[in-house]
């Protein structure tokens, strides 16, 4: 028989891998699910494939389909019958019918061109949602990443804050310079600490808003990755019709315009055609009784007379011109929201180039010189902190022109229709 002694080491060998294995069960559970990385490029897709809105209103789409489907459709034909007889029951009357209607003008038709392009219309509006959606966590895409841009500023800032605020105490216990300066400095550190925490919240609120955009689950992780790039001007051009919105204006035109037509051919009712059989039995006094088949022809023809349709054609006349002034006016606020989005890029874009090449080297001498004066005691503390604070408000005024510069080129892509 074989067997296997059981030694101090191969019991703390067993303790050990026992302790491990439970270890990495309880551990398991608490893995993060990987976080979904999205970038102001990618951001249009993940929409599309994920936001419950824009799923929602993709159904429109299918209803209109319905609507299609349905349209253009002749009636249901109608069986009649009918039974006659005396009170004896020795004479009379069965007969039985079919008939159906049919209309006199291109009615069926002009309804299923109708559906079509309202089919189109609908199609054009779930772009439109698209559209909006993508524009608006593009926005939020913006901030984060400004957000983000300002926090790292202000990080740099704070090290450079700790390492003077550092020489002042060295030089302080020395009694070469002040305790007052070497405070002063540290709180202005311990103060630009303070407002990356607050960015650190305004970050966490921008990511709140922009999860539901992007059809996440309750505790999944975002991560928003990338930088704003450079400012750029695009071109001028501009064409609404790339517009969803502007299409489906254009397309509730056409479909007004058929609508029109619609009613027109709706002034003159249905023809209604059928068959029919009757089988009788009739008293011929002294002859006895007598049994008759008939087979016959029936129609009816409605008379326009009191019922032309005419409100119904001024209605459509009516929505027809209202929907093409409609479009004509869209077209011409889509030109003007480019224009203004393009002209308001430009003057951020000459903001961001002033600063960069003019005003922030201006202020880095000024505080250098600032920080050497006071170094060589020639200069005071206030000095260096206020070269300092101006050099801050230069940089951050520089984000802020180059977040809302972006800001302006989403709104003109989302004017010009982008994907």
């Amino acid at each position: 028989m074989l067997g296997m002694a059981i030694t101090p080491n191969n019991t703390m060998s067993k303790l050990y891998f026992f302790t491990l294995l439970a270890c990495a069960l309880t551990v398991h559970p608490l893995i993060a699910e990987p976080s979904v990385v999205v970038t102001l490029g990618s951001i249009g897709d993940r929409i599309r494939a994920q936001n419950p809105d824009l799923a929602a209103a993709r159904l429109r789409i299918q209803e209109a389909v319905g609507r299609m489907n349905q349209s253009g459709r002749l009636s249901n034909p109608e069986i009649e019958a009918g039974l006659e007889h005396n009170s004896r029951f020795r004479e009379g009357k069965l007969e039985i019918g079919f008939s159906q209607r049919f209309p006199v003008t291109g009615r069926l038709q002009l309804e299923k061109d109708v559906s079509l392009t309202e089919l189109k219309a609908s199609e054009a509006e779930v772009r439109e949602v698209e559209r909006l959606i993508i524009a608006k966590a593009r926005e939020a895409v913006v901030k984060v990443l400004a957000t983000r841009q300002r926090r790292e500023l202000l990080r740099e800032q704070v090290g450079v804050s700790k390492e003077f605020a550092n020489f002042l105490s060295e030089i302080a216990a020395k009694g070469e310079g002040s305790a007052l300066d070497s405070g002063q400095a540290k709180l202005e550190a311990t103060s630009l600490s303070m407002e990356i925490r607050q960015l650190d919240a305004s970050e966490t609120a921008l990511v709140g808003e922009l999860k539901p955009l992007l059809g996440m689950r309750p505790g999944e992780s975002l991560s928003v990755s990338g930088s704003l790039p450079i400012p750029s001007l695009p071109s001028v051009a501009v064409d609404p019709a790339r517009r969803p919105d502007f299409q489906a204006a254009k397309l509730n035109a056409q479909a007004a315009a058929q609508g029109v037509a619609l009613e027109q051919a709706r002034r003159y009712d249905d023809v209604e055609g059928g068959l029919f059989a009757a089988a009788e039995r009739t008293e011929d006094a002294p002859e006895g009784y007598e049994n008759e088949a008939i087979i016959g022809l029936r129609f009816k023809i409605a008379l326009p007379f009191w019922n032309k349709n005419e409100g119904a054609i001024q209605e459509a006349e009516a929505r027809k011109e209202r929907t093409e002034k409609e479009a004509i006016a869209l077209g011409r606020g889509i030109r003007l929201e480019a224009e203004a989005a393009r002209a308001e890029m430009a003057e951020w874009t000459r903001m961001v180039s002033e600063i960069d090449s003019t005003l922030l080297p201006l202020a880095d001498e000024q505080s250098k010189l600032a920080e050497d004066a006071y170094r060589n005691g020639q200069g005071e503390i206030q000095s260096v902190l206020r070269s300092r604070e101006k050099r801050l408000q230069l940089s951050a005024a520089k984000l802020d022109a180059l977040r809302e510069f972006h800001l302006a080129r989403v709104r003109h892509e989302s004017a010009l229709g982008k994907p």
